[in-house]
């Protein structure tokens, strides 16, 4: 017998499910929760029983989507091994699964980060400090004992380096995949972007990278991995951040 603890979890996560797409196709300002509710057969105080007002819908649906998108150490594992850099690398390259298969809960991070008012975005923000959503830490931690992430800066700031760069970075990347016409030569696209990340990678090297990196061990040749998820969370990602 189902009880009614169970009941009121299963109607949550269906708001929550539906929510998600309503707000990223629509966007925050556009969502009406009087439509969500109509689409999903209930009245409109029922989901703010659940979630107490728009911005309350928001933050959760935003925290679900951030879930599904995949953490820094979900890299396969003989990509980890290769060291901090080349996981780095991994993510970057695979940015645009997340506008062809992950595109409803990217959207919703860029929502989040870019289109909702500043009260709703400092609650956001002290979720990603609080939670970690992408296990920023753990992985700034991995880099910095394998020896190729500088020990002389306070890792909490080389975290926030990673995640505002890792995640401007990867918006950009996927602006060239959403509208090539937006950059003047649309030639050898893959080319392009391939010299971009090397670009960005170097740079990036040049300011958290330890000056004497430990060579990455070698690696056996392995089939490639399916690239695994979080249970349902980035990129972006990215925060696809990845």
């Amino acid at each position: 017998m189902v009880s009614r603890a169970e009941r009121r979890d299963a109607k949550r996560s269906r708001i929550l499910e539906a929510a998600m797409r309503h707000f990223a196709e629509r966007g925050y300002e556009a969502a009406r929760v009087e439509d969500l509710a109509a689409s999903l057969g209930i009245a409109k105080g029922s989901i703010f029983q659940h979630f107490e007002s728009k911005d309350g819908l928001f933050l959760a649906a935003y925290k679900r989507a951030v879930g599904m998108l995949p953490s820094y150490l979900d890299a396969p594992e003989e990509i980890r091994t290769q060291g901090f850099f080349a996981t780095l690398r991994y993510w970057l390259e695979r940015t645009e699964h997340l506008v062809r298969e992950d595109w409803m809960p990217y959207r919703m991070t860029l929502l989040g980060n870019y289109g909702t008012d500043l009260k709703l975005r400092k609650q956001i923000n002290r979720f990603l400090a609080d939670e970690d959503p992408y296990g920023t830490a753990a992985f700034v931690r991995s880099g910095v004992e394998g020896g190729e992430v500088r020990r002389d800066v306070d890792e909490a700031m080389i975290v926030s380096i990673l995640d505002w760069t890792m995640e401007r970075f990867q918006d950009a990347l996927l602006t060239a995949e959403l509208d090539p016409g937006l950059f003047r030569r649309t030639g050898e696209r893959a080319e392009q972007t391939e010299a971009r990340i090397g670009q960005f990678l170097e740079i990036l090297r040049g300011a958290i990278g330890s000056a004497e990196p430990k060579p990455a061990r070698p690696v056996e040749a392995k089939s490639p991995a399916p690239r695994p998820r979080r249970p349902t969370k980035r990129a972006a990602r990215t925060r696809t951040h990845r």
